[in-house]
């Protein structure tokens, strides 16, 4: 592996603020074609070419420099893709924009949208209506009727313990599932994600409802520029508050109970250590899309995305397997590829604008087969603070929102949480 490059030699230059013209998007997107909302069960041999043309070809896509390791051979996943989280450049992809079931790693989109729409103080009384529609055998965090939680509370359930219970009731406070499914698929929409059709919030099985590893990294890519979002996503566990109960002296006394997120890179298991550099995204795992996953990580100075769906390896926790390996394999051939795509900014922002035909590396050869209360911080570093691993992620100088025009800004570096400090792998 390479030396790191000093982040103090990193690029910290702020994208314009002023709008490009939306005609610089308007022809990408009317030729475009309309995708079909059902999945496939085979890769199909015309994908979209959103981000760049090699996106679009099937098959495995990847431009392998002097001195860059080569793809992991033991990758399964139907779907995968591996980008820079900061500059949007895609290092490679596997079939990246196959339109697949997303499980839970939709409620990324569903937090990008919903989450900047209420404070984290706001309280909500749950009634019986908020609950209703959940699928069969919902993933649920233990919300009750009649019990009031806070927005913060809320959004704690869906990122730990992807509780479709909590995304029900933050749906039904933003004016119902209907609503919400309308205002998600437009803001997939304003983020170019054109494989996703949205029809339900919490990304239960359903028919129809389809997404891609391409613009579930959008997801992620847009939800961590915002605070909220990117505290949530790291937290490892958690205090929820429970049922409201009376004890001995007639006093009524609200519980609470511990819940821990299910990301396993960020959270371990026992066949699953904690990722060196990881701090969130999401998981998901569903009859229909298998597990399916998106995670950020850091490490000397890079940030990367990966985001896999459906192994076909079953064995137990393979999604995260897998995307350890493909974050290995990303953080070691950072600067030795030569980048197939990349990851678009929004319609109408300061940027680089759709690309859907054109990449950087369109030329290049590709290689492969076609084939606050409560909350505890994310893993924290070993107590010998072994060299190397105490990597603080909060920066200075990082992202700025800029509400007018919705800039975007990007080729920055983005303040990931303070208390993102890594133990090492076992």
């Amino acid at each position: 592996m390479s030396a790191p490059k000093s982040p103090a030699g990193r690029s910290l230059l702020v994208a314009s603020a002023a709008l490009l013209s939306l005609s610089l998007t308007a022809p990408a997107a009317l030729a475009a074609p309309t995708p079909s909302t059902s999945p496939s069960a085979t890769p199909p041999t015309r994908m979209s070419s959103v981000g760049g043309t090699r996106l679009g070809q099937p098959g495995t896509q990847v431009g392998l420099g002097a001195g860059a390791p080569v793809l992991p051979k033991d990758i399964t996943a139907r779907s995968w893709i591996v980008s820079d989280a900061e500059s949007g450049e895609v290092l490679a992809a596997h079939d990246a924009h196959w339109r697949l079931p997303p499980a839970s790693t939709l409620k990324m989109l569903f937090a990008d949208t919903v989450l900047p729409r209420f404070p984290k103080s706001t309280p909500h009384k749950v009634a019986a209506t908020d609950l209703a529609g959940m699928g069969a055998g919902s993933s649920l965090v233990g919300i009750k009727e009649g019990q009031t939680y806070t927005v913060h509370d809320l959004w704690l359930g869906v990122f730990l313990r992807s509780g479709n219970d909590a995304v029900h009731v933050l749906s039904a406070m933003n004016g119902g599932v209907e609503q919400t499914v309308e205002d998600m698929q437009a803001h997939a929409d304003d983020l170019q994600a054109l494989d996703t059709h949205v029809v339900s919030p919490d990304g239960y099985d359903a028919p129809g409802q389809v997404s891609s590893a391409y613009d579930l990294s959008l997801f992620a890519r847009s939800g961590l520029q915002k605070k909220d979002f990117r505290e949530y996503c790291s937290t490892v566990r958690a205090a929820f508050p429970g049922e409201t109960t009376k004890n001995a002296k007639g006093k009524s006394v609200r519980e609470s109970f511990e819940i821990q997120n299910t990301n396993r890179l960020l959270s371990g298991d026992t066949d699953v250590p904690v990722y060196q550099g990881i701090a969130g995204v999401k998981n998901g795992n569903t009859t229909n899309a298998g597990a399916t996953f998106t995670g950020v990580a850091e490490r000397g100075g890079k940030v990367l995305l990966v985001t896999v769906m459906n192994p076909e390896k079953k064995e137990h926790n393979e999604v995260y397997k897998e995307a350890a390996q493909l974050f290995d394999w990303g953080f070691q051939a950072a600067g030795k590829v030569t980048p197939v795509g990349e990851l678009v900014p929004p319609k109408g922002t300061a940027g680089t604008g759709a690309r859907t035909g054109a990449s950087p590396s369109a030329s290049a050869p590709a290689t492969g087969s076609g084939k606050d209360s409560g909350s505890a911080p994310v893993a924290a570093a070993s107590a010998d603070g072994s060299s190397g691993v105490g990597i603080a992620l909060g920066i200075a100088g990082g992202v700025v929102v800029l509400l007018v025009g919705a800039a975007y800004l990007v080729n920055r570096r983005w303040p990931l949480p303070d208390l993102v400090r890594r133990r090492p792998r076992p």
